[in-house]
């Protein structure tokens, strides 16, 4: 639609520059002015300002400007009427966008707000999609968002504002991300966020040392530094390549590559016995090996011994080439249950 909107403007001016060249030669060649009179006459012609003409014009010169007249007023008026029709059509696309996405937004629960759009902002948006868990953008740089709005949902305003916070859902949400540049600021978010729900699980951004104990003592679950984290990974290379290169095939990206997985035990009740890890024999039925596990309390346990008692609430690690995590996620309906719970 609006391609063809800006069809019709160009066609509009285009037929404006026709009636204003048409003027021009016919007041130079009919009515014999000098160039310079032919352009002014045909101004004050086709914008009917009410001059006098620069001289009387005879029989042919006023048959040729009522049909000027006419001709200006018809072309004009149709541009007018096509910028008009484009301006209120652009407007009423982006009002019924926000209020899709707005409605959207409100049918979310347990979804994901994130903070800030940057580059940290945006490979979380990526994780998050490959993963299919939904989640929310409040990004206030509009260019950014016109350039991403067809497949990320955001909304527009300052992460400071409590009311943006809410028109992101934050109430129902499940995840809290704030991955802005600036730890003051973070901290602040972090602080509204947890006032505006208790029981959001908070990750912050940090880029100072010193701000990792304020941000969780304001409420962050979690307080990650990605300079930190680059440098011991830079390091680790040159320590032990080989491990550190392995770990990096462990890929996390998607379905399709995924190599671990995080199951609850009870995803397993109802296709397996779960008194232990050697009752649910894993290895046997889908090729995957558990590496780890994670007890209620958040304890986690690495290469759990095969008698390890499981409960319900707990969790494990699986391992495994992505068509036996995808023969395990089959097994067990697991990406069913993902999606009922989302």
């Amino acid at each position: 639609m609006i391609k063809l909107f800006r069809s019709k403007i160009f066609i509009a001016f285009g037929l404006m520059m026709v009636v204003f060249m048409v003027g021009v030669l016919g007041y130079r060649f009919v009515a014999s002015y000098s160039w310079v009179e032919a352009i002014y006459m045909t101004i004050i012609t086709v914008t009917t300002v009410g001059f006098s003409e620069v001289r009387p014009l005879d029989e042919d010169a006023q048959i040729f400007t009522i049909f000027l007249i006419v001709s200006s007023v018809f072309i004009f008026g149709y541009a007018i009427s096509v910028v008009s029709e484009y301006l209120l059509s652009r407007n009423s696309l982006q009002i019924l966008k926000k209020k899709k996405v707005k409605n959207t937004i409100k049918g979310l629960s347990n979804h994901v707000v994130v903070c800030g759009y940057g580059r940290n902002g945006q490979q979380a948006a990526q994780k998050l999609k490959a993963y299919k868990k939904p989640f929310v953008v409040i990004e206030r740089d509009r260019e950014l968002i016109e350039a991403h709005e067809n497949e990320i949902l955001f909304v527009e305003g300052d992460v400071n504002d409590d009311e943006v916070l809410l028109e992101a859902g934050i109430e129902k949400a499940q995840f809290f991300v704030t991955a802005l540049p600036d730890d003051a600021l973070n901290l602040f978010v972090v602080l509204s966020a947890r006032q505006l729900n208790k029981d959001l699980f908070i990750i912050s951004r940090a880029s100072q040392a010193t701000s990792v104990k304020k941000l969780e003592f304001a409420g962050a679950n979690k307080v990650i530094m990605p300079d930190k984290i680059g440098g011991d990974h830079m390091a680790s290379l040159v320590v032990m390549p080989d491990l550190i290169t392995f770990m990096d095939q462990l890929s996390i990206e998607g379905e399709s590559t995924t190599n671990l997985e995080e199951v609850e035990i009870s995803d397993f009740m109802e296709e397996a016995d779960c008194r232990s890890i050697r009752d649910l024999n894993l290895r046997k039925k889908t090729g995957c090996t558990i590496i780890g596990y994670i007890k209620p309390d958040g304890r986690y346990i690495i290469n759990p011994e095969p008698d390890l008692e499981l409960e319900p609430k707990g969790k494990v690690i699986v391992l495994g080439r992505p068509e036996q995590i995808q023969r395990l996620n089959q097994m067990f309906h697991i990406d069913q249950l993902k999606t009922d719970e989302i």
